[in-house]
């Protein structure tokens, strides 16, 4: 258990902390939870990478982490009536995919792809709209619809350039 795979593990109890203010109405304080969750993902990642600390766990159990908390932001807001259920549900259409599908090439042998930037920015713009949600400022939800269809393009990059990276291995 290393640093950055501790840092991991909070991310998971920021979870039910998370759900909790939310629940209790702190919607800012809520928001501060779920942003100090991603920066403990950007955290571990940089000192991962730079330390030569990346383990096996840790690349599985990072995206998992990222996945639950966004589920849990979703759902919570969902609920709360504050973003549409198809947004909702498009979100979680693309996140199972790509987790499903993850997974299923990963124990097949198959390459996978490491973010790159366009990744990053959809994550930076999501939290972006999300913050606009929170706050309540004008255009928050607008502002999800554009990131949401820029998450699809992002991962149709992804699908293409992981197809580039398995046909060169078994070509």
């Amino acid at each position: 258990m290393n640093l950055p795979n501790m840092l991991t593990a909070l991310r998971f109890l920021l979870i039910p902390v998370y759900l909790i203010v939310f629940a209790n109405g702190h919607m800012i304080s809520a928001f501060i939870v779920f942003t100090a969750a991603g920066l403990t993902d950007v955290l571990d990642g940089y000192i991962a990478r730079s330390r030569g600390l990346e383990t096996t766990a840790g690349a599985l159990l990072d995206p998992l982490a990222d996945k639950l908390m966004l589920i849990a932001v979703i759902v919570s807001l969902l609920m709360a009536g504050i973003i549409p259920w198809a947004a909702a549900v498009l979100l979680f259409i693309r996140d199972i995919g790509m987790i499903a599908g993850s997974a299923f090439f990963h124990f097949r042998g198959k390459k996978t792809v490491k973010a790159n930037w366009m990744g990053k920015l959809t994550t930076v713009l999501f939290y972006v709209a999300l913050m606009f949600i929170f706050l309540e400022l004008p255009y928050g939800v607008t502002l999800l619809w554009c990131v949401i269809a820029f998450s699809f393009v992002t991962s149709v990059m992804y699908i293409v350039k992981f197809r580039a990276l398995n046909s060169r291995q078994t070509g």
